[in-house]
């Protein structure tokens, strides 16, 4: 299949948005595009490569009129919609964490686990965005040297909350740079010049949603069900890319410069490691891009066999968005859409 048609679910929201810049850019061969949101969204015209589209509801009708139904919207919806897209006879990749840890349903990153579509039953998962930049570097890592343990800590962009925690950031913003009381709303605390310890809930455990969704997918997705690895995640008042600084411990004796060597040849990553020019990456680098971006390779000064790394990604695109459009073609390219009576 060439060009197929495909649903957005989610159109006006940021992921959404960063969607339909992707198609505009030609990245993804759709043929034709329908668009959905919720009701109070419904009839609303978004442009569209020099179009103008119609939001619709996304209807059963719908969905058995498309080939695959990209979900960009919160897991109650996706929980709602998935089942109906995929008994339509769609290909569903759903980006929120609704079956990420079903086991029948593809937790996927195509330049990590592209093989893991063929068990597709209709539904892809998309991974949590921080998840997805861990697993692009530690991946071509545990290849060359199998890894014995992480230990990664997050610094993530209020994109990840989305459009209202964005808003909330340019308000508080001039509001404290004004003398003025701050109030926060999308957040427990103030994020405007400060950094919050907490991305979503807390567990039992003390850790929270978030960070036990970094361990158990990226064990998932690299197939290593007892990894250990302990994550830290912190929101700070940056708009989009989240960054990472990873403390990697491997089997076997490894020096950065082959590190560096592996990350270089790896799909996907770029490295940009001179710290004496003041070359490492940061937000505004990966800002609008797809790559993975790292930096700051270094021998761990605590374990031998260990390796310091910082990554950086666009949490809206390789996060969300670019690694949706990738499942999608890494199915086309495998003949793995659903066939269609």
């Amino acid at each position: 299949m060439d060009k197929p048609r495909i649903a957005l679910v989610g159109a006006t929201g940021a992921v959404g948005k960063v969607f339909l810049g992707i198609l505009e850019e030609g990245r993804f061969p759709a043929g034709e595009v329908r668009l959905c949101a919720s009701k109070r969204s419904v009839g609303m015209e978004v442009a569209l490569n020099g179009r103008r589209l119609l939001v619709e509801e996304p209807t059963p009708e719908l969905f058995s009129e498309v080939d695959v139904v990209f979900i960009a919207a919160g897991s109650s919806v996706s929980r709602a919609l998935a089942p109906v897209a995929a008994d339509s006879g769609a290909l569903v990749v759903d980006k929120s964490s609704a079956f990420r840890m079903e086991p029948d349903v593809p937790l996927v990153v195509p330049e990590v686990n592209g093989d893991d579509l063929r068990g597709h039953n209709g539904i892809v998962a998309v991974p949590n965005c921080s998840t997805t930049q861990l697993v692009m570097v530690l991946k071509p890592l545990h290849d060359a040297n199998p890894i014995a343990r992480v230990v990664v800590d997050t610094y993530q962009s209020v994109s990840g909350t989305g459009a209202a925690a964005v808003r909330e950031l340019t308000e508080q913003s001039g509001q404290a740079l004004e003398g003025g009381e701050v109030r926060p709303s999308v957040y427990p605390h103030r994020i405007a010049f400060n950094l919050l310890p907490q991305v979503e809930s807390f567990l039992p455990n003390g850790y929270t949603q978030e960070e036990m969704k970094m361990t158990n997918e990226t064990r998932k997705i690299m197939h290593l069900p007892d990894l250990p690895i302990s994550a830290t995640c912190v929101r700070v008042p940056v708009m989009v890319s989240h960054a990472e600084a990873a403390h990697v411990e491997f089997e076997h004796s490894i020096s950065p410069g082959e590190a560096r060597e592996v990350l270089d040849a790896a799909p996907g990553v770029t490295v940009l490691d001179d710290p004496d020019s003041a070359l490492y990456p940061m937000p505004v680098d990966a800002e609008g891009k797809d790559d993975v971006f790292v930096g700051r390779i270094r021998q761990d000064v605590s374990k031998p066999n260990g390796i310091a790394l910082w990554l950086v990604s666009d949490n809206l695109r390789k996060g969300a968005a670019t690694n949706a459009i990738q499942i999608a073609e890494e199915a086309m390219s495998r003949d793995l859409l659903p066939a269609r009576a």
